[in-house]
């Protein structure tokens, strides 16, 4: 492992302090009463209290010194006096190990008492601190010049979203957006919960990959030799629970979808799936807008919010446009009652790629995300999709070649999709069976297999039921204003991380080396008694060690060192 001169000189501290006997990870409890904002909001000058965070900043002068520290809530001013911290005639603990020893990053706990300084700032007088745990590594912090002028921020996107740790202490607007995501799951599950609903969990290795159109993950299990699936959708589970007698069941699921990544899709997402008996889709858009509004004012205080150069405003009631009627005024083109062919023929007209793999309802779809979607801005329901987009799906009471199915569509994406559930059994196989045809014909989204499982609940009967899907992470995208996904996901999924060129040795250095790793720590000059080269090679090979850093230098009253880094 390459180490950088920082954190060599970090690690030096660490050994000091072990020798002073102080252990810098210590195992015990920390008695914290207090957080930088109880203490900015409760105030009282003079109040004892202790509190522990990292060290973020110093200005050290002499034996006094302000620093700030940042814990869960923020930061707060501390102020370092040494007479203060050492009452004694021994002073290590302020001028050897708060001056010498510590390093910013360093999680550190301090008893004190409140004051404000002469600008009013309220600060913890520190009375005795202690070291929590040694930070080896320097924060990615940015810097600040005379001016004001920050630079060298912590904000390339794949730097922060590979090291999110680093990424939430040096830029604390990040945990905004996870703190209103939490927010979001709170006052959905509240909604759902005063609403009588039950929240439950179904598995997430299934035998068959069910519920949607998508590229599975597969994996094996060894005892039962079988393949098995990463969920996709949780859908067939939650209705057999309907079937089972639940009136109403909800749950959030992780999903894994093997499939490319944007800035709207990570394989590994969050979904919101219910479902409720006895209603139906209409009923299902008045509870999904009240739904929806609840939750906006839940995680922004208001019903509006900004996406992009969008002003979105969540507030009920939504618009609600059929399929064919937004095709129709987007293209000119009217899809109702015509032909597969007619449907293809239209789409190549409108320069949409197709093939022969798409079906009827594919080439629907491609013609509606081509040339309608990205134009619903407001929350949107686009409604009656024709029966061949929706297997899953009751057929429209009063046009046979449609579906009783609404998405919600959102600054031109769609949020939430929901049906007037299928629950006759025969129909179901019948269209589990076209998908099968489909998937034959080479339309990877099409679904490969009929769960028989599923099926045979439906046999035993399941009442009248409306379902809804949201997607999470896009909808607390829209929220919070931001347009990646990874912006929304602690972890968001990452191509490997490039490995550091492995540093190319001549046979010189290489011989050196090993010398150096054999002594562990030499005398400069006996060690190039030992290499055996002239003069110009050996300042030629010992600058070439100590520059990639693979040994190091150092002065001591005896005379010169190498050692091994």
């Amino acid at each position: 492992m390459q180490l950088s001169e920082q954190e060599v000189v970090r690690r030096e501290k660490l050994a000091k302090l072990r020798e002073l006997g102080i252990n810098p990870y210590p195992a015990d409890l920390f008695p914290l009463d207090s957080n930088s904002k109880q203490i900015k909001q409760e105030f009282e000058e003079g109040k004892k209290v202790v509190i522990a965070g990292r060290l973020m900043s110093r200005r050290i002068q002499g034996k006094a010194s302000f620093a700030e520290l940042q814990d869960s809530e923020g930061r707060i001013q501390v102020y370092f006096n040494r007479d203060e911290i050492c009452t004694g005639e021994d002073k290590t603990l302020y001028n050897e190990v708060y001056k010498k020893l510590l390093d910013i990053g360093d999680f550190v706990g301090i008893e004190g008492e409140l004051f404000k300084t002469q600008v009013g700032e309220i600060t913890v007088m520190v009375k005795d601190f202690k070291l929590l745990s040694k930070s080896l590594k320097p924060l990615p912090l940015p810097k600040v010049d005379a001016e004001g002028n920050t630079f060298d921020g912590f904000t390339d996107p794949e730097m922060r979203y590979r090291q999110r740790y680093a990424d939430l202490v040096v830029n604390p607007h990040v945990k905004d957006v996870f703190v209103k995501r939490t927010k979001l799951f709170n006052a959905m599950r509240q909604f759902f919960n005063d609403a009588g609903y039950f929240e439950v969990e179904t598995p997430i290795l299934q035998p068959i990959p069910g519920g949607a159109a998508a590229r599975p993950f597969i994996t094996h299990h060894n005892a039962l030799d079988i393949p098995l699936y990463m969920r996709i959708a949780n859908e067939l589970y939650l209705k057999r629970l309907i079937v089972g007698g639940f009136d109403g069941v909800y749950e959030f699921s992780k999903n894994f979808r093997n499939e490319g990544m944007d800035r709207t899709h990570n394989p590994e997402f969050t979904a919101m799936e219910i479902y409720v008996a006895y209603k139906d889709y209409n009923w299902m858009m008045d509870f999904t807008e009240k739904l929806l509004e609840h939750c906006a004012i839940a995680v922004n205080g208001t019903t509006e919010a900004t996406f992009g150069e969008h002003k979105v405003d969540f507030k009920a009631p939504y618009a609600r446009v059929t399929m064919a009627d937004s095709i129709k005024h987007f293209t000119g083109f009217d899809i109702t009652g015509k032909t597969e062919d007619e449907i293809r023929k239209a789409a190549e007209s409108m320069g949409i790629e197709v093939d022969d793999t798409m079906g009827k309802g594919k080439l629907i779809d491609e013609i509606f995300g081509e040339k309608c979607e990205g134009n619903y801005i407001q929350p949107t329901f686009i409604t009656d999709y024709p029966k061949e987009m929706s297997p899953l799906c009751k057929e429209h009471r009063e046009n046979p070649e449609l579906t009783e199915r609404f998405e919600l569509m959102v600054c031109g994406k769609e949020i939430a999709n929901a049906y007037s559930e299928l629950n006759d059994p025969i129909d179901q196989r019948e269209r589990f069976e076209a998908q099968l045809k489909l998937a034959e014909r080479g339309d990877d989204e099409a679904g490969e297999f009929i769960d028989q499982d599923f099926l045979r609940a439906l046999e035993y009967g399941m009442p009248p039921t409306s379902g809804l899907g949201i997607g999470m992470d896009r909808l607390i995208m829209y929220l919070t204003n931001n347009p990646s996904i990874q912006e929304v996901l602690f972890f968001p999924q990452m191509k490997p991380e490039k490995k550091a060129p492995a540093i190319e040795l001549n046979d010189d250095e290489k011989a050196v080396l090993a010398l150096i790793e054999k002594a562990e720590k030499i005398d400069l000059n006996e060690l190039k008694s030992q290499s055996g080269l002239s003069n110009k090679k050996w300042d030629k090979t010992i600058k070439g060690l100590t520059k990639n850093k693979l040994a190091k230098v150092e002065k001591t009253e005896e005379g010169l060192f190498v050692e091994v880094i």
